[in-house]
């Protein structure tokens, strides 16, 4: 596996105070001096007391339960082939803690096929030991993805040193491995799920390859309790050299499975996989043979150069005619972004839908896509949305503004994944006798967020768009509300309640069609809200729209929200204590804060920071799942002598509390 490539980072307000993700060594430091902006630091010595960036690097969404529906296409499976994708977000030094001000990032939102997320990265030069960036781990716990830090210990030609494999597996007087030990903690402290082992530094014997195996064992044992996973990757071997093996065999197999039980819970099986006598399809007997699933293996497939024109023998993993043979483990998706000459986020997500879906952009349609096999057209969707209060107002968690009922209200470009909706996991299904319009995310405008839904085109017929798939408990109460408009039009819309599955793999969802209105063009953001009293003690399988244009003319329809909720919202309860815990100011003027508040009593989303403008008026400043905030940036306004600072929670329906306020003086 190659090292990951570092980006250049992205300029923000003075390093010495801003917050980003945690890296380390197991025990001994380089020697020589860290590069720039390098920060090298000891897991041995770490402790959560002692890490002054843990509140801006903590999770707080817990992994949510998902469930499988009726697949969208004859050809997806349930039940077989999981999918593990190892992404690379950016540099393992210096990348922001909490988003920063660029659109251009990579955010993925085709949760529904991903079983587990590696947050990539590591280096000889920075730190062999990376955890996740909470952002990332609040987006994939919302819908129900387990998010694993990396441990990677590099190639002897990527500047590894075998030293740095022996103190991680170093056992105390006891037997016991402090390490092992010390990555549950960071696990338990930051909130995320596990860790994916990548031994690849050479040089090693038998003997440190036990310890390594026992070191798993412990790590696994060390998180028990709540739940933590192990993934090896096929590097290492029994003899403790580095030698790719491309299957579950002999020399291997240990990591996985031994006489005294598990191991790992799941192997990363190197790009070196084939078919035949030694390939995926022994492995996978070989896997039931020890009682174990053949898919806890992830055959590699490395897209991070080609992408969807990756050449891979999908009928030796993923074929359409039989079962799965073992899961697939795709390295580096975010090419869907990287590849990119406009890396806008409307053509990043373009791409990616692209990657995800299958050139036809229907998972209910796959058609033919050349040589690639997306993972709709294979691996069943799954949902997170179980339960009421729900809404999505389609934000992909990064955009050109930020936009609160319908306005802009920051003027810059963000990121934050943790700020991201359960969007819906088909996208797109579209369904009309007609010719089928573009459907997709634009970010040009939106009701709340980076984004909105656009459908746009000349349809002949009424036009059905699959939302999310859903087992929502319906009563006489409940209310579907759409936020939505006509930028050319007019045009009907109704509100689709699915109240039971499809008949098979491929078949319609069998919406229930309620509250028709019109809406016409030019007359802004409209509220429309429908009673569902009528499916009182179903469920609520699915959610959709259908549109109808009025007389010849294009239908340009945007969706800002749905939302499904009991009764009247009381809406979530104020933070309180916000204060500036630290400030420094750039050559230019402008000041960076770490902000910090006490949560708010109860149910709560995430939290926005916004700045209280002189002349009236608020400007987003940001926002995050956790109690801690960096602004990189705060420009002073004129003269004013303090800025005026305030942060409300927000509920699941978007709801804003009451604000806790502070002030920075200049």
């Amino acid at each position: 596996m190659s090292r990951p490539v570092r980006p250049a980072p992205v300029e923000s307000a003075p390093p010495d105070i801003a917050p980003y993700a945690s890296y380390w060594f197991p025990d001994s430091l380089p020697a020589g001096t860290p590069a720039p902006g390098v920060t090298w630091r000891s897991l041995k010595r770490w402790t959560a007391a002692s890490d002054p960036d843990l509140p801006y690097n903590t999770s707080t969404v817990p992994l949510a339960d998902r469930f499988t529906p009726v697949p969208a296409n004859a050809t997806a499976r349930a039940g077989q082939a999981r999918i593990a994708a190892l992404v690379s977000f950016g540099s393992t030094a210096g990348h922001p803690a909490q988003g920063s001000p660029t659109a251009d990032h990579y955010a993925p939102t085709h949760w529904a096929y991903v079983d587990e997320l590696v947050f990539w990265g590591g280096s000889a030069g920075e730190g062999v030991v990376l955890a996740p960036a909470a952002p990332v781990t609040d987006a994939a716990h919302r819908n129900g993805v387990r998010v694993l830090g990396n441990v990677f210990l590099p190639p002897v030609a990527y500047g590894g040193d075998l030293d740095w494999t022996r103190e991680l597996v170093q056992q105390d007087a006891a037997g016991r491995f402090p390490l092992a030990a010390r990555l549950a903690e960071v696990a338990a402290a930051y909130g995320f799920d596990g860790w994916f082992v990548n031994a690849e530094t050479d040089g090693g014997d038998s003997r440190l390859a036990g310890r390594m195996r026992e070191f798993l064992r412990a790590l696994r044992t060390a998180g028990a309790a709540r739940g933590l996973r192990v993934t090896w990757y096929d590097a290492m071997n029994s003899t403790g050299a580095v030698g790719w093996q491309g299957a579950l065999n002999d020399l291997n197999q240990e990591f996985f499975e031994d006489g005294a039980g598990r191991v790992a819970d799941c192997v990363f099986v190197d790009f070196r996989w084939r078919s035949g006598a030694e390939g995926l399809g022994p492995s996978g007997d070989r896997a039931d043979g020890l009682g174990r699933s053949r898919y806890e293996l992830w055959a590699g497939v490395d897209v991070e150069s080609a992408g969807w024109d990756t050449a891979v023998p999908w009928d030796e993993l993923l074929p359409h005619g039989s079962r799965h043979v073992v899961s697939c483990g795709l390295y580096r998706p975010e090419w869907t972004r990287n590849h990119l000459a406009d890396r806008s986020p409307g053509a990043f997500h373009a791409a990616d839908d692209r990657f995800w879906t299958g050139a036809s952009l229907d998972p209910s349609r796959p058609g033919a896509d050349g040589t690639w096999r997306a993972p709709a057209t294979a691996v069943a969707d799954r949902s997170t949305v179980t339960a009421l209060p729900f809404a999505c107002a389609f934000n992909t968690g990064h955009g050109l503004d930020w936009f609160e009922d319908g306005e802009a209200v920051s003027g810059a470009p963000w990121n934050h994944l943790g700020l991201q909706d359960r969007l819906p996991g088909r996208r797109w299904v579209v369904r009309t006798r007609g010719e089928r319009p573009s459907v997709g995310l634009d970010f040009s405008a939106a009701w709340r967020g980076g984004s909105s839904l656009l459908v746009e085109g000349r349809p002949a017929a009424p036009v059905e768009v699959g939302l999310h798939a859903a087992r929502l408990p319906l009563s006489r109460a409940t209310v579907l509300e759409l936020v939505h408009r006509s930028e050319a039009g007019p045009v009907v819309v109704e509100a689709g309640v699915a109240t039971g599955e499809a008949a098979a793999p491929g078949e319609p969802v069998p919406y229930v069609w309620l509250g028709t209105v019109t809406a016409a063009a030019g007359r802004g953001w409209c509220r429309s809200r429908i009673r569902l009293f009528p499916l009182a003690g179903r469920t609520g399988h699915g959610l959709a729209v259908r549109l109808t244009g009025l007389g010849r003319t294009p239908v340009r329809w945007r969706l800002g929200a749905v939302a499904v909720y009991d009764g009247e919202p009381a809406g979530p309860a104020a933070p309180g204590g916000l204060r500036v815990d630290a400030s420094a100011r750039g050559e230019a003027g402008a000041a960076a804060l770490r902000l910090s508040w006490r949560a708010a009593p109860g149910p709560v989303r995430h939290y926005e920071l916004f700045r209280v403008l002189p002349g009236g008026g608020r400007r987003f400043l940001g926002g995050t799942c956790g109690t801690a905030l960096y602004v990189p940036a705060l420009e002073r306004a004129g003269r004013e002598r303090a800025a005026a600072l305030e942060v409300r929670a927000v509920d699941e329906l978007y709801a804003a509390s009451a604000p806790a306020r502070t002030a920075y003086v200049w």
